[in-house]
């Protein structure tokens, strides 16, 4: 006959073998999901300065600022795996110092509980946008593109991009004085 610890630990030995199989279900029901949408980015006043950055070292750096207009419908990106989601605005370039350049600008968490529709007018960068050198000085090339992290409630943890991007083109001059 089995002791009461015996058979307590096969019930629990079975409970989780069972619970983790689910999770697993859980997990490969939506992994084959596409999580792409549609995103509609703009930007506006263009300033870049060219200021010593301090918290590296003295020497002066580009540092760009810009506002943008953000929109896109991300209900699609939801399903009952979907936690949160993490979104992140990024710019993206090249320089004569370094072959792929990426800054992230600004970011956002949105819960399941909250409204997917981000609908974002005339608004201010979150971080700095500095460059290690003086890359941004009349670029024409820089891209900005909204990527999301989805946070499943099981499974890992995929990175997409957002159909859509724009390209912003720098000033040939420094700004001078306070402006933005």
């Amino acid at each position: 006959m089995h002791t009461f610890l015996s058979r307590a630990n096969a019930v629990s030995a079975f409970s989780l073998s069972t619970l983790a199989f689910l999770t697993f279900l859980c997990f490969a029901s939506t992994f084959f999901l596409d999580y792409t949408a549609p995103v509609k980015i703009t930007a506006a006043n263009i300033v870049l300065k060219n200021v010593p950055e301090y918290a590296v070292s003295r020497e002066k750096n580009d540092l760009g600022a810009l506002r943008f207009d953000l929109s896109s419908d991300l209900s699609d990106l939801f399903n009952w795996n979907t936690k949160q989601l993490f979104l992140y605005l990024t710019a993206e370039y090249e320089t004569s110092n370094n072959k792929l350049n990426q800054v992230v600008l600004w970011d956002k968490i949105i819960h399941r509980s909250e409204s997917p529709l981000i609908d974002l007018k005339n608004q201010h960068l979150k971080y700095y946008f500095w460059d290690d050198g003086n890359g941004l000085l009349g670029h024409k090339n820089v891209s900005l593109y909204l990527s999301w992290n989805i946070i499943p409630i099981a499974g890992t943890l995929p990175l997409w991009n957002g159909i859509g991007s724009y390209k912003v083109a720098f000033p040939t001059d420094y700004t001078q004085g306070r402006s933005y």
